[in-house]
C-alpha cells in the first residue's frame, strides 16, 4: 500500500520532537507539504528543514488566538490546510486530591481546547474544498484512566468525544475525523525511566515492547489518505495490546 499525499498540506501541532516529529516526517515522505509547529520557532524551522517540510511555525496552543492565527498563516502561505493533526499536549501529573486548579486548566487548555479551536478554524476551508482529514492524538490513558493523571486522562477522553462529534458534523462535506490512541511509546519521557520501571511497564504489553513514534505516524498517515475514505469517528489504538 503506497500512501500518496502529493498536493496536500498538513498542519501538525507539537511536531518538533517525539511522536509529532515522526508524524511530520512520515507525512512529508508521503508527499505532503508539512507545517511544523512548536513553541520554539527556531526548533520548528530546523525540523521543517530536516524533513523538507513546508515551514516552521511558532504557536502556544493553549492560547486560542494563536491557534486560530496559525491556521490562517498556513492557509495564506500554502493555499490550504487539508490535513490537521492535533498532536500537541502536556502533562502536569499529580494525585487528584493534590492537583491544583491551574494544573487542571493548563492540561485541558493545551490538550483539548486547542484541538477544538484548530478544528473550528481549519474546517471552514476544508468545507469549501469538500475534502479534509482531521486526526486527533488521544491516548490509551483517555480510554482506561490512570492514577495521578486525572487531568490528562480527562483531556484525552474529551478528544474522543470531540472526534466523534466532529465526524458527524462534517461527514457530509467529505471531511473525516478520527483519533489515534498511542500506548507506551519510546519518547524522551520513557527514555528517562529507571530500568525497573521500564520493565514493569513493558510487562503489561502483550507484544512485549514499547512502540516507536513511527508506529503512531504510520497510523496517522493511513487516516490522512484516500485509503481511509470510508472511516470516520473512529479511535485507532496503537498500543501493542495493552488496552486489550
Amino acid at each position: 500500500m503506497n500512501i500518496d499525499l502529493t498536493g496536500r498540506v498538513a498542519l501538525v501541532t507539537g511536531s518538533t520532537r517525539g511522536i509529532g516529529r515522526a508524524i511530520a516526517l512520515t507525512l512529508a515522505e508521503c508527499g505532503a507539504k508539512v507545517a511544523v509547529v512548536g513553541r520554539d520557532l527556531a526548533r520548528a524551522e530546523v525540523v521543517a528543514g530536516e524533513i523538507g517540510g513546508a515551514g516552521g511555525f511558532a504557536c502556544d496552543v493553549s492560547v486560542p488566538a494563536e491557534v486560530t492565527a496559525l491556521v490562517q498563516q498556513v492557509e495564506e502561505r500554502f493555499g490550504s490546510c487539508d490535513i490537521l493533526v492535533n498532536n500537541a499536549g502536556i502533562t502536569r501529573d499529580n494525585l487528584m486530591l493534590r492537583m491544583k486548579d491551574d494544573d487542571w486548566d493548563a492540561v485541558l487548555d493545551a490538550n483539548l481546547r486547542s484541538a477544538f479551536v484548530a478544528i473550528r478554524a481549519a474546517s471552514r476551508g476544508m468545507m469549501k474544498r469538500r475534502w479534509g482529514r482531521i486526526v486527533n492524538i488521544t491516548s490509551v490513558v483517555g480510554l482506561m484512566g490512570n492514577k495521578g493523571q486525572a487531568n490528562y486522562a480527562a483531556s484525552k477522553a474529551g478528544l474522543v468525544g470531540l472526534t466523534k462529534s466532529v465526524a458527524k458534523e462534517l461527514a457530509s462535506r467529505n471531511i473525516l475525523c478520527n483519533a489515534v490512541a498511542p500506548g507506551f511509546i519510546e519518547t524522551d519521557m520513557t527514555a528517562a525511566m529507571s530500568p525497573d520501571a521500564r520493565a514493569a511497564m513493558q510487562s503489561q504489553i502483550p507484544l512485549d515492547r514499547l512502540g516507536s513514534p513511527a508506529d503512531v505516524a504510520h497510523a496517522v498517515a493511513f487516516l490522512s489518505s484516500e485509503f481511509s475514505s470510508y472511516i470516520t469517528g473512529q479511535v485507532l489504538v496503537v498500543d501493542g495490546g495493552i488496552l486489550m
